[in-house]
């Protein structure tokens, strides 16, 4: 059984810092892509931030500049070090995990970040 846990989301001051971390473990044999993805009250889910195998990233163009995407394959990690936070920030962060082995894509169960004004 796959599972995504996500960590690191809370409240923060505008300008302030979080990194988000989201772990897998279960039979995910082989990996496309991960990413972040948010969703605000009343708004679609967006995706945020995605790092594919290869290490190539994309952006959201409201977090370019401000958030970074990383990796770590041997703890089967996903990262997202969020600066500069500004109170849009505001919504339930999720990971995502495509696989290919399985063909399938994974979803975390969400972290809230909360960035005060």
């Amino acid at each position: 059984q796959v599972q995504l846990v996500e960590s690191g989301g809370g409240l923060v001051q505008a300008g302030g810092s979080l990194r988000l971390s989201c772990a897998a473990s279960g039979s995910i044999f082989s990996i496309n892509a991960r990413g972040w993805y948010r969703q605000a009250p009343g708004k679609q889910r967006e995706l945020v931030a995605r790092i594919t195998s290869g290490g190539s990233t994309n952006y959201a163009d409201s977090v370019k500049g401000r958030f970074t995407i990383s990796r770590d394959n041997a703890k089967n990690t996903v990262y997202l070090q969020m600066n500069s936070l500004k109170p849009e920030d505001t919504a339930v962060y999720y990971c995502k995990v495509e696989a290919t082995v399985p063909l399938r894509d994974y979803w975390g169960q969400g972290t809230q970040v909360t960035v005060s004004s």
